[in-house]
């Protein structure tokens, strides 16, 4: 079967969130910012940085899925079905 969302993902910035798209080019996923934090807008603010790091994980994802199923047991990740 094959994935939702192909890996590699990249990350590109859109000047107001860190955008990852898959292999296809889609956007499955936006981390919002702001670039100069007003006093008083809040704690769910991000700051470019914070959202950046975010991105960047999360494009990470697809690698550190399939290296924790090689080792784990059997080729499958712990608690899988």
């Amino acid at each position: 079967m094959p994935a939702r969302f192909p890996p590699p993902y990249t990350i590109h910035d859109t000047r107001s969130s860190w955008e990852v798209r898959d292999a296809n080019g889609f956007a499955i996923v936006w981390f919002t910012y702001v670039e100069r934090p007003v006093v008083g807008t809040g704690p769910d603010r991000m700051t470019r940085d914070q959202a950046r790091r975010f991105a960047v994980n999360f494009a990470r994802l697809p690698e550190l899925l399939k290296a924790s199923q090689k080792s784990a047991p059997g080729g499958r990740a712990e608690g899988a079905a």
